[in-house]
């Protein structure tokens, strides 16, 4: 069995290798990985000084003369350092995402598998559900489930989990559907297996590579709205040096000339759905093959 793993792992690392894109989505992943796991590290000063260096606000990076040292993405409205915001700022959206997702994927197995392998009014009673949740925009359904139960980060990854379940269920649901008539889960009915050993040992287990290809592709989503719902002022608190609450706060000085401030936020934002666009998009390739387009 160990054998077994061992080679199907280094097939997966010898197909992504001659995936481009995905092998460069991985690599914009692990720097962002590594930025929030060494943050404490990395970081060139405290994301939230106390007090607030109001003499060095809005201050350039490095680019300009008039920029000061130790900065050099420059300073926010509170002359706090943008780049150490930044990299504080993924662990925050890495968390939310991660969060989100992982409600969304115990949500949606659990009433995709439910739905699909017993089918009958029980499906039919779910997929109506699903549908009414699917008539929604994401985001306004997200921010009205959020307006429903408060403001705050948990509550925003609480909201996205939630409306990110139809598509996991759905997802789930048509692997299974596919997978219980397969010849040797008849079998295991026949032989007298009850429902519970039938979906954990045999449904659920082949069903779990759409999930993981879609579990990332929802994770760049899921940074995407977090990052939405903290530029509304619904989702990250200040001062949680959270991207979009960071884009809130900054956007207005563009004008006066502080482009610094929201830009290099916008394109931590940018970088990281990039990256695990590109990494969910390569192992689709990998993992299921029926799913390219």
């Amino acid at each position: 069995m160990e054998r077994k793993i061992e080679t199907k792992t280094q097939e997966l690392i010898r197909r992504l290798k001659y995936n481009k894109s995905a092998l460069f989505g991985l690599v914009i992943v692990i720097i962002i990985v590594m930025c929030a796991l060494l943050a404490n590290y990395i970081a060139p000063n405290d994301p939230n000084p106390s007090p607030p260096q109001l003499a060095n606000k809005l201050k350039p990076g490095f680019w300009s003369e008039k920029g000061i040292e130790g900065a050099p993405l420059g300073t926010d409205s509170l002359g706090r350092c943008v780049l150490s915001r930044i990299i504080y700022g993924s662990r925050v959206s890495l968390s939310a995402g991660f969060v989100a997702v992982g409600i969304a994927m115990i949500l949606g197995i659990t009433f995709g598998v439910i739905a699909g392998y017993y089918g009958g009014w029980i499906d039919a009673l779910i997929m109506r559900i699903v549908d009414i949740m699917f008539a929604f925009p994401a985001l306004l359904l997200a921010i009205v489930i959020v307006a429903v139960i408060g403001q705050g980060l948990d509550k925003a990854m609480i909201a996205i989990g939630i409306v990110y379940t139809p598509q996991m269920a759905r997802i789930i649901r048509s692997s299974v559907l596919y997978i219980k008539e397969m010849e040797y889960i008849e079998i295991q009915k026949a032989m007298g297996s009850s429902d519970g050993r039938v979906i954990f040992r045999h449904v659920l287990p082949n069903s779990i590579a759409p999930v993981i290809v879609y579990g990332t592709l929802m994770l760049a989503s899921a940074i995407l709205d977090c990052a939405a719902l903290g530029f509304l002022g619904l989702g990250a608190q200040p001062p949680i040096p959270e991207w979009g609450a960071m884009l809130s706060k900054s956007y207005s000085y563009i004008i006066s000339g502080a482009w610094w401030a929201a830009t290099f936020p916008g394109i931590a934002i940018l970088f990281s759905v990039l990256g695990l666009n590109l990494l969910g998009d390569g192992l689709r390739d990998i993992l299921d093959p029926r799913l390219k387009t």
